[in-house]
């Protein structure tokens, strides 16, 4: 008699454990999914954000004036996965230069994404990184005596 007692019990508790490994697995990919989802909304806008940075600079170069000033407003999205988001110019230490534009989010700031931009850009302006909360944001490119610089800020 106690045999198929026990191979019952034996049964019940591996299907429990069964049943709670699922969620514990079901949970680890959703969680994924979302992050991967999070991190190419963010590379949409990463590369928005240089493309324009891009597309401004060579409508400086295109001109025959020395000194212009060229600014666009970027629509943005106020937030994305529930939570607000940074964008930010990265440039060399050394002489300046713009490299590439990251947007992160503003909890999980390792979860970002790159976008380079052109050579010969420099970076201006002293905003370090820009958050996004639903405020205007501005692009904008420089040309100043032969440099170019390029900059976010708040309008």
């Amino acid at each position: 008699m106690p045999a198929p007692t026990m191979s019952h019990m034996i049964a019940t508790s591996a299907l429990i454990m069964l049943i709670l490994t699922m969620q514990v697995f079901y949970f680890y990919v959703v969680d994924n999914i979302g992050e991967e989802m999070t991190r190419r909304e963010l590379k949409e806008i990463a590369d928005y954000v240089s493309d324009t940075l891009a597309n401004l600079y060579f409508l400086v170069k295109s001109t025959n004036h020395p000194n212009v000033t060229l600014k666009k407003t970027l629509s943005l999205p106020t937030e994305i996965a529930d939570s607000s988001y940074r964008i930010q110019i990265l440039k060399n230490d050394t002489d300046d230069s713009a490299q590439s534009v990251l947007a992160f989010l503003e909890n999980k700031s390792w979860l970002n994404a790159n976008s380079w931009l052109l050579p010969g850009l420099k970076v201006q302006g002293s905003v370090d990184q820009i958050l996004i909360n639903g405020s205007t944001i501005l692009a904008g490119c420089r040309q100043v005596s032969g440099n170019t610089y390029v900059w976010l800020a708040y309008e």
